[in-house]
């Protein structure tokens, strides 16, 4: 427990014994926004290349990159005893259900790997699916990232999510039928959304059911539809400066239910990706020191209000 949060680091380093790291891997997977199913050209904010690590690579077998991850995460992260295998990239249920135990068993074999992550979409999940992550929880650390990223329909229609809430909620009720992990993704600061109604959703958030929750500001990438609306009209756009995100995302965690779970308050990708909003060259961890201190100098916490 941290001390004026829920944190996830802290939770997996006592179920573990020790710390983990999560190594990200790249299916080489596409999503139901991006085949033509819903959609094509993905959400208006994606651009996967933001966050995925250099050793990530779909034309790489998932024991190479993981086995290439603990090598690159071994000079940052030295204390790392174990790893969680993060398939992160697009929709990692979006496959017929023995692919995806073929994809999570290549992972589990790997020496070191001690659990799976599967990042997805609500509208991704189903029966079968489940029944693979389920027999595979009773062997192994699961859990199932929800790229849920907002709580109301008219935002998810803008960003041309392409799924709604309904969806993550029937997901949601799935995946605790079979006493699954569940962590919900979720963008602070999408356009048509004003500090009143994210920290309202907060509290809707807290009811959903979640084991934890991961936040990020929202980011404007180079080559996205969402730059090009940036582009055209900056004024409709309300980019937090880190300051105001800082105290926006304190506010937020008191609205939480005190026993969920907080993996991170904000994203980080490389400069070269990003077009706003600019907080410097500044990394997560020392984002992260400020939000701490920025917790002691208000004297509050998670789940006050």
């Amino acid at each position: 427990m941290a001390p004026y949060y829920n944190s996830y680091t802290s939770y997996l380093k006592e179920h573990f014994g020790t710390r983990v790291q999560k190594l990200s891997v790249h299916a080489g997977l596409t999503c139901p926004n991006r085949d033509g199913t819903k959609g094509t050209g993905g959400c208006i904010y994606c651009l996967n290349e933001a966050f995925t690590p250099s050793y990530c690579s779909p034309e790489k077998s998932i024991s190479q990159q993981l086995q290439e991850g603990m090598m690159f995460h071994k000079n940052r992260y030295r204390r790392a005893e174990a790893y969680l295998a993060y398939f992160q990239s697009f929709s990692n249920t979006y496959m017929d259900a023995s692919a995806l135990e073929t994809m999570c068993r290549e992972a589990l074999s790997v020496p070191g790997v001690v659990g799976i992550i599967t990042g997805t979409r609500p509208d991704c999940i189903n029966e079968e699916i489940i029944e693979v992550l389920s027999h595979l929880a009773k062997e192994t650390f699961v859990k199932v990232e929800l790229g849920i990223e907002s709580v109301y329909d008219d935002t998810l229609r803008f960003i041309k999510r392409g799924h709604s809430m309904k969806d993550t909620l029937d997901a949601i009720k799935l995946l605790q039928n079979y006493h699954i992990h569940i962590g919900g993704h979720f963008i602070l600061g999408l356009p048509g959304e004003n500090r009143t109604g994210i920290l309202e959703s907060a509290s809707i958030v807290s009811e959903l059911g979640l084991f934890s929750v991961k936040l990020h500001q929202l980011q404007i990438f180079k080559g996205t539809e969402l730059e090009k609306m940036y582009n055209s009209s900056p004024a409709e756009f309300y980019l937090y400066e880190l300051a105001e995100y800082i105290d926006l995302v304190i506010d937020y965690t008191e609205r939480l239910h005190p026993d969920l779970y907080i993996e991170r308050f904000a994203g980080e990708v490389p400069p070269r990706f990003l077009v706003a909003p600019d907080w410097g060259l500044i990394r997560y961890d020392q984002v992260l020191q400020k939000i701490h201190q920025r917790f002691e100098e208000r004297n509050t916490r998670q789940g006050v209000f």
